[in-house]
């Protein structure tokens, strides 16, 4: 019988369809789960070149809508027995008014999901993580900002929740649209997803919902005597930055989460 501790690990979705027809075969998807906190990052195909772009500076309001369509969320995978729920802690995208909800089932190594309130149906693929230590953190900052760490073997994914509330909307990119002015619109689409390997370099990040983040380093290291967290980040102006986290809750073994043995605190200033 399936369960949380069943689907821990690294999955990508090959196909979400709906009962009229339509289907979504090139979407990015990555859902990695942890002991029960996960986070999923959806990024549709044909992203625009944001080579030039350093940080949230420099975006414009064209590409911060390309950015707005993109969906991503952390939070726990709660299972009552014979429903999953996906619980949405924090969400790039306005807070839906359906629970993320369904079936889960196996078709040979093809994991099937059915939507309870909304009828789709999607096919994702595990990699070999699953069998590897897993280990999860949710996090806060000194001024409330939240954050989830999720951990499987070397693939790491890490949320971040923008500093401003969202307001009630449709979707983001309607938010980012009608923002009144350019650093409205960026404090709206500065929320980072981020999925990546931990290597001897330390952990670089490969795809983030914030472009620029890509080949930078995570590089988390323990602070506070093992009650907190360091993790690298971009400032708006580009420059190298790092930010400090409480520990809220650890699931998993503190050492599966961050590997001592790979990484330094001098990571941070890559």
């Amino acid at each position: 019988m399936l369960s949380v501790a069943t689907v821990r690990g690294l999955w990508q979705r090959s196909l979400i369809a709906w009962p009229d027809g339509q289907r979504d075969e090139t979407t990015a998807v990555r859902w990695l789960q942890g002991p029960s906190l996960y986070i999923d990052l959806r990024q549709p195909a044909g992203r625009p070149d944001f080579s030039a772009c350093r940080g949230l500076d420099d975006l414009d309001r064209p590409a911060m809508l390309w950015l707005a369509g993109q969906e991503g969320f952390a939070g726990e995978l709660l299972f009552d027995g014979q429903f999953f729920e996906w619980r949405r802690d924090i969400d790039l995208q306005p807070v839906s008014p359906y629970s993320d909800v369904g079936k889960l089932w196996f078709d040979h190594d093809v994991l099937i999901e059915e939507g309870r309130d909304i009828p789709y149906i999607e096919h994702w693929h595990r990699g070999p993580e699953a069998t590897l230590p897993a280990a999860a953190a949710r996090l806060s900052d000194a001024d409330g900002c939240q954050a989830s760490l999720v951990r499987c073997g070397d693939q790491f994914m890490f949320a971040r929740d923008r500093a401003v509330k969202l307001p009630a909307g449709e979707s983001l990119a309607q938010l980012v649209a009608a923002a009144p002015t350019m650093a409205a619109a960026r404090a709206l689409i500065d929320f980072e997803l981020s999925f990546g390997t931990v290597t001897d370099e330390g952990w670089i990040i490969a795809r983030s919902s914030l472009p620029w983040r890509e080949g930078a380093q995570l590089a988390p290291v323990t602070a506070q005597g093992g009650a907190g967290l360091l993790t690298g980040e971009t400032a708006a102006d580009g420059k190298p930055s790092h930010r400090r986290w409480t520990i809220m809750q650890l699931q998993g073994v503190l050492t599966d989460l961050v590997d001592f043995s790979a990484l330094r605190p001098s990571a941070l200033a890559r």
